[in-house]
């Protein structure tokens, strides 16, 4: 897991994507197993004097984890592979990149930040600036 601190605020930049086909709903499109890029889901908490924040990345390598901490957001990128074991029926799990961008409502202090990547959950605990 790699972690840097940046000194600057976090611009999220919008691209437009293609646009959807019009046409007929019933037929059949068929299924992409990894996507470009995904967003893992994840829980922000507020307790007394710390945000802590919860990421769901079952199946992923801490070596496959980068974590951008800004003044104003964390950053989580990284890459998840699954095997593949055959001819898939279904496929639920998502694979490849993926990017988490997690605003943050106040700002933390940054050379107090912990995080440990346990049982698939990636756990990081950002203290509130002045209550180290």
């Amino acid at each position: 897991m790699r972690y840097r601190r940046l000194a600057y605020r976090y611009a999220v930049v919008l691209t437009i994507g293609e646009p959807r086909p019009i046409g007929d709903p019933w037929r059949t499109v068929p299924a992409v197993l990894a996507q470009p890029r995904w967003r893992p889901a994840a829980d922000l908490v507020e307790v007394e004097h710390a945000f802590v924040l919860t990421v769901e990345l079952a199946g992923v390598d801490s070596d496959q984890v980068e974590i951008l901490l800004y003044e104003d957001a964390v950053v989580i990128e990284g890459q998840r592979r699954l095997p593949a074991a055959g001819l898939y029926h279904v496929a639920e799990i998502r694979q490849g990149q993926f990017r988490l961008e997690m605003p943050l409502p106040a700002p933390v202090d940054a050379d107090g930040v912990e995080g440990q990547l346990e049982r698939g959950l990636l756990t990081m605990r950002l203290p509130k600036a002045g209550h180290r």
